[in-house]
């Protein structure tokens, strides 16, 4: 699965990169935390370097990495996981909607599953078009709340676990898009409607597989959102990481660009249909 992944980038001009897994500042999002590695963290993704590349003049690049993230662990979580990233600069995150369907089409031909993939039950058609609903669409068809309902409640996240992603990446994948600006993130806001923020996750098997934006380049706007994600962190009595200043001088520099990450364990998981992490990584934490 790994070298279909290699292989699909390398005909598609990409170059393979590798970044540090020490950092001295993570993005400071609230609901994930670094584990630290005194005076640096491990990183949560390889994002903020590879998006300094970009600004430094390199166009297609991608990644496989481990990445870490403290207090992680669950079914479909490690604190140690891998992660696939990659980044093209003059393109937008609907057309890294079209580049997952052909590298996940790609993959699963040369381990013989195309045109479909069972999983846990369920039959998966790769064939595209897949599936696009927009988050406010989902709340419409699934939720019990209106998607205004569930942010003012402050209730998102438990109406996308328990009402929404059962129903996603059902029968075809899911592209799941436009999320609430508020949810933002490193993604721009839509030009054509700016309460919604240009990012989609990709669903299989109602299993959460990537997580894509059209990237901010606008470093004023990225640091107004860092601020205030340190800001919501500190009310929760976490740590507030340090800004990650070199990135920031580095976005103003940065070509429009879109980017994705992609959890390699859950895909592993959807190609050998298991139902578990623990059932596609060598070593879970409890066995070390």
């Amino acid at each position: 699965m790994v070298q279909a992944i290699r292989d699909f980038f390398v005909r598609r001009g990409y170059v393979e990169v590798e970044t540090p897994v020490l950092i001295p500042a993570p993005a400071p999002e609230l609901h994930i935390d670094a584990v630290e590695a005194p005076p640096m963290y491990l990183h949560t993704s390889p994002e903020l370097c590879m998006k300094r590349l970009l600004a430094a003049g390199y166009e297609r690049i991608f990644q496989m990495c481990k990445c870490f993230r403290q207090g992680e662990r669950g079914e479909l979580h490690l604190p140690e996981f891998t992660i696939l990233e990659w980044y093209r600069t003059h393109a937008g995150y609907e057309d890294f909607m079209y580049e997952c369907e052909a590298l996940l089409q790609a993959v699963a031909g040369e381990l013989n599953r195309s045109p479909t993939v069972k999983y846990q039950g369920k039959i998966l058609d790769l064939e595209g078009p897949w599936e696009r609903i927009t988050v406010h669409e989902a709340f419409e068809r699934y939720a019990d709340l209106s998607l205004d309902e569930a942010m003012e409640r402050g209730c998102f996240d438990a109406c996308m676990l328990e009402e929404i992603e059962p129903h996603l990446g059902i029968g075809k994948p899911t592209f799941l898009y436009d999320y609430p600006a508020s949810m933002a993130a490193l993604s721009r806001l839509k030009p054509s409607d700016r309460s919604v923020a240009e990012r989609f996750e990709l669903y299989m098997g109602g299993v959460e597989l990537a997580n894509a934006f059209s990237e901010l380049t606008d470093a004023v706007e990225q640091r107004k959102r860092f601020q205030h994600e340190r800001a919501e962190r500190k009310k929760l009595g976490k740590e507030a990481y340090p800004v990650p200043e070199k990135f920031l001088e580095a976005l103003g520099l940065m070509p429009e660009a879109g980017g994705i990450a992609l959890g390699i364990d859950r895909l592993a998981m959807i190609f050998s249909d298991s139902r578990t992490i623990d059932e596609v990584v060598a070593f879970t934490p409890e066995e070390l």
